[in-house]
């Protein structure tokens, strides 16, 4: 997939731009930070590059076609369901059987650091660890354009390095990883950096 940003501009009802003149290219295999302060426009952004949203102005045209996959801020998974279940669903849903899904489920928990606590439900994870499987599950459909709202924001400095450090191998696998964040660590990881505070009226 290719994303193509030209002359971008949003506003809400009542209110200025939040942005303006914004224009960038997304291409596979890339890792890129959105960046700037509280209300700049940062999730707003991730909402336009989804479809969710229209811009007030310009335009976003897509070459090539493929899943997009969002992961919030605040994890939202089912308590009582155990972490395999979390990311076996999206393969599932893809076709596999049920123990092709566990056997890929499992791969993929161990590159995400969570084999050990894959029988576990839920509920008993950590921030860092239900961030982890937030993403494990979201690769686990396959994206073409992954896109990752404040990543690191209630981690801890260590568990916030080992989830930047997944994000780069995500953008590795050609994926489009776009990430809205405050975390200048989590914008270093990444290839480009695009600050809204640049592009504000």
């Amino acid at each position: 997939m290719r994303l193509v940003a030209s002359g971008l501009a949003h506003r809400f009802q009542g209110t200025g731009n939040l942005f303006e003149n914004l224009s960038f290219t997304l291409e596979s295999g890339e890792m890129v930070a959105i960046t700037g302060p509280s209300g700049c426009g940062k999730s707003t952004l991730l909402s336009l590059l989804a479809g969710w949203e229209s811009p007030t102005e310009g335009e976003i045209t897509r070459e090539g076609e493929g899943k997009i996959s969002w992961v919030f801020q605040n994890p939202l998974g089912s308590p009582k369901r155990s972490v395999i279940d979390h990311v076996s669903l999206p393969i599932l849903a893809g076709g596999a059987s049920r123990r092709e899904a566990e056997k890929l489920s499992y791969q993929l928990l161990e590159r995400f650091d969570l084999s050990q606590q894959a029988a576990q439900p839920y509920a008993t994870l950590s921030g860092g660890q239900a961030t982890r499987l937030m993403l494990a599950r979201a690769f686990a459909a396959q994206p073409a354009l992954l896109l990752v709202d404040e990543p690191t924001a209630q981690l801890d400095t260590h568990t916030a390095a080992s989830v930047n450090a997944v994000l780069g191998e995500l953008a590795s696998t050609n994926t489009i990883v776009v990430i809205a964040t405050h975390d200048p660590d989590t914008a270093s990881a990444a290839q480009r950096v695009i600050n809204l505070k640049e592009f504000a009226q």
